[in-house]
């Protein structure tokens, strides 16, 4: 018998696994591929793994004559790439298998399977248990006529690649979209970047979203924004794309598509079957229990931010309520990060979710920073919003090298209702990317210095 069974090893469940044990409860893990989910297998890990070889790489090439640095005939080995993604992969994955033995956690391997609100199916095992979290994760979307065109990619595909295409069609320019158009770009290969909303990166502002497009254009790709994909066929080289938006069409030949427009959670026969509230996904209320009081459900099987730093502090929070507590999620400052080049961040409201009226907008530039000089980085900048009356820090958004490091300072200023002279009575250090935020706080009350 156990106090609690977590059904996904993903960064929502194994936290949640370890958190419980902490907290004095025995527990079960049911995973039925790898430990470590999505994040640490398909998504988090190995794309930055991959961004960062790609960063390295364009840097040796763009900036090693500015530094004075002479290098021949710089060149790349894909297999030596993914050498050192598969790697990191692999720590990451055996760093949660000791985090498993450590915490005394029984990891079962096999799908598990709900029989009843008490009971799980692993194989041909069943786990009687308290309490179900359930934190089975998401998958790639795949729809029509994508998923009627063998050789189409999504996000997982590319992990798999033993060469890398000379050209490739991305559609979907959000989060996935853009980081993976930075790192074909950056390794010299021709991107085609397709958008169905206004701009790309849709839930960021316009300026942040045309400061990336600006890079990527640099770069050599091509953006097709309010496009859509009408159809894709197999040609000779590749793929032909044929793209539309109200008034004009294109076909584009590429070697790849890469269709990158999210995740949809994974949701089983058996959970609908014993009364699970479903919408978009597994509908809970704010300490993450289901509409059955011993299910809790955490992370992108919820379908509300498919962030692992967001399943991860869902998995801590319904530990605490499943260990007797009373904890409710907070998603007021939640950082959204981007491994772009450079970096996009952003926390609480951003500018155009704002009544200008009400608020104090204030941006400090990249290139007018100190450390960036040194650094020949001239793109971005930081942008904070202030409550006009209050003078509280609502939002700030980064566009800079950094920027997802750089983030955290606005999460706990959003977060605990932090006031503009609250961050400019800190003393931020010299020289550093950090005192662009202090440029732009500054600004709030039209004193900046260094501008």
């Amino acid at each position: 018998m156990y106090n609690a069974v977590v059904i996904g090893g993903g960064p929502a469940g194994y936290v949640a696994a370890i958190r419980l044990s902490q907290l004095g409860k025995k527990v079960a893990l049911v995973e039925k591929e790898n430990l470590g989910g999505t994040c640490t297998n398909q998504g988090c890990i190995p794309t930055k793994a991959m961004l960062t070889a790609a960063h390295l790489y364009s840097e040796m090439n763009e900036k090693g004559k500015k530094f004075g640095i002479s290098a021949e005939n710089i060149s790349y080995d894909i297999s030596g790439v993914m050498k050192h993604t598969n790697k990191s992969v692999t720590m990451s994955r055996k760093g949660i298998e000791f985090l498993m033995k450590k915490n005394k956690i029984d990891v079962y391997k096999g799908t598990g399977i709900l029989e009843d609100k008490n009971h799980v199916k692993v194989n041909d095992e069943i786990l009687e248990t308290e309490f179900i979290l359930l934190a089975n994760g998401s998958e790639p979307v795949m729809f029509k006529p994508f998923s009627e065109v063998p050789g189409i990619w999504t996000s997982n595909d590319v992990f798999k690649m033993n060469e890398i295409p000379e050209s490739v069609l991305i559609i979907g320019g959000g989060v996935i979209g853009v980081e993976f158009s930075t790192f074909f770009a950056s390794m010299g290969k021709k991107v085609y970047l397709v958008e169905l909303s206004d701009h790309i990166l849709p839930s960021e502002d316009p300026d942040t979203a045309d400061e990336i497009k600006k890079s990527l254009k640099r770069k050599g790709v091509e953006i097709f924004e309010k496009f859509r994909v009408s159809d894709v066929k197999p040609s000779d080289n590749g793929f032909i794309s044929f793209i539309e938006s109200e008034d004009d069409k294109k076909a584009i030949e590429s070697a790849k598509v890469l269709l990158a427009v999210g995740r949809k959670p994974v949701i089983s026969e058996d959970m609908k079957k014993i009364g699970l509230n479903i919408e978009k996904g597994i509908v809970t209320d704010d300490t993450l229990k289901t509409n059955i009081e011993n299910i809790y459900a955490i992370g992108d099987i919820k379908a509300k931010v498919m962030l692992a730093h967001v399943a991860s502090s869902e998995g801590i929070t319904a530990a605490h309520n499943i260990a007797g507590e009373n904890r409710k999620m907070d998603y007021s400052a939640v950082p959204s990060v981007i491994f772009s080049s450079p970096e996009v961040a952003s926390t609480g409201i951003r500018e155009f979710q704002t009544v200008p009226e009400n608020v104090i907008v204030s941006k400090f530039p990249v290139s007018a920073n100190g450390r960036a000089r040194t650094m020949e980085e001239k793109d971005g900048f930081v942008k904070v919003i202030c409550d006009k009356t209050t003078k509280k820090i609502l939002g700030i958004s980064i566009v800079s090298p950094n920027a997802t490091d750089m983030i955290m300072e606005g999460v706990i200023a959003v977060r605990n209702g932090l006031t503009l002279d609250n961050l400019l009575d800190s003393i931020h250090p010299h020289p550093t990317f950090t005192e662009s935020i202090l440029g732009a706080l500054e600004g709030i009350e039209g004193m900046t210095i260094h501008l």
